[in-house]
């Protein structure tokens, strides 16, 4: 009998939230059949109703994630299809991240490059540990950032600030990255995976109604072309949050000084 390769990608639960980790010592590289591991677990963990928020972080050694695997790349490079075989495929992945209806946390165990970035990126939330770098290079092998990184990173920080990563391809420390915005939080060494699992467990016990209109008026706010289009669409969104049971049980805790209990949290048998 075979024995079954190791998981490139994992899955550990803590009540509500599911921590997801990458797994290809050294730097945590990422190569299609990784992608295809993150994808399946992704869908599970987005249909999972019990999971209410996920970390997205690596297990240790050198970096969070130090992009692709060159040799890889450099393989469906000469082959002729780096984007059909590839890019399109860690595009659609990083969107079905970025798009789920659960809060995301990046855990920044260790620096994180090109595709380890981009991942970091398509998550609402990212801690860093102190110390660590983060940045799109791939500009400095004649390549381009194609996961999404530009625009999202865009969307955070403003597009000079994105400029400057993208068209010099330097990396800058998370120390930075919290002044401008990349990163939520910078943390002690070692402490960026517990920290977010905490993040995650408060995250987890809000109202999931509200968390998923609040996910859905941030992206409507970052990607509507129409701001008017997307504060009207954020109106729509507060109209059906407030006809929500959620929203009762909210009011009620606040009036009787009590925690909320709040029935989208209850799960149906």
């Amino acid at each position: 009998m075979a024995v079954p390769a190791t998981p490139l990608v994992s899955v550990d639960r803590y009540g509500p939230v599911a921590v997801i980790t990458r797994r290809n010592p050294p730097v945590n590289a990422l190569t299609l059949a990784m992608t295809r591991e993150l994808h399946s677990i992704l869908i599970d963990i987005g249909a999972a109703k019990d999971v209410r928020a996920i970390v997205m972080t690596a297990d240790g050694g050198k970096a969070f994630g130090a992009g692709s695997d060159i040799s890889e790349f450099a393989e469906l490079i000469r082959a002729g299809d780096v984007v059909e075989r590839k890019m399109a495929f860690e595009n659609e992945t990083f969107s079905l991240l970025a798009n789920l209806d659960k809060p995301t946390i990046a855990a920044l165990n260790g620096s994180a490059f090109g595709g380890g970035f981009e991942i970091a990126l398509a998550c609402d939330l990212i801690v860093a540990e102190g110390g660590q770098r983060v940045g799109l290079p791939e500009i400095k092998l004649g390549l381009f950032p194609g996961s999404g990184g530009p625009v999202r990173l865009a969307r955070r920080v403003g597009s000079g600030r994105a400029a400057e990563m993208i068209l010099t391809g330097e990396p800058i420390s998370v120390e930075t990255g919290l002044r401008w915005g990349v990163v939520n939080k910078v943390v002690e060494p070692g402490e960026a995976i517990p920290y977010a699992i905490d993040w995650a467990q408060r995250l987890a016990h809000q109202s999931v109604s509200g968390l998923q209109a609040c996910k859905r008026a941030l992206r409507d706010a970052v990607f509507a072309v129409d701001g008017e289009r997307a504060i009207r669409d954020s109106l729509e969104l507060t109209r059906a949050a407030f006809a929500h049971p959620d929203a009762v049980e909210g009011a009620h805790a606040f009036l009787e000084k009590r925690e909320p209990a709040f029935p989208s949290l209850v799960i149906a048998p």
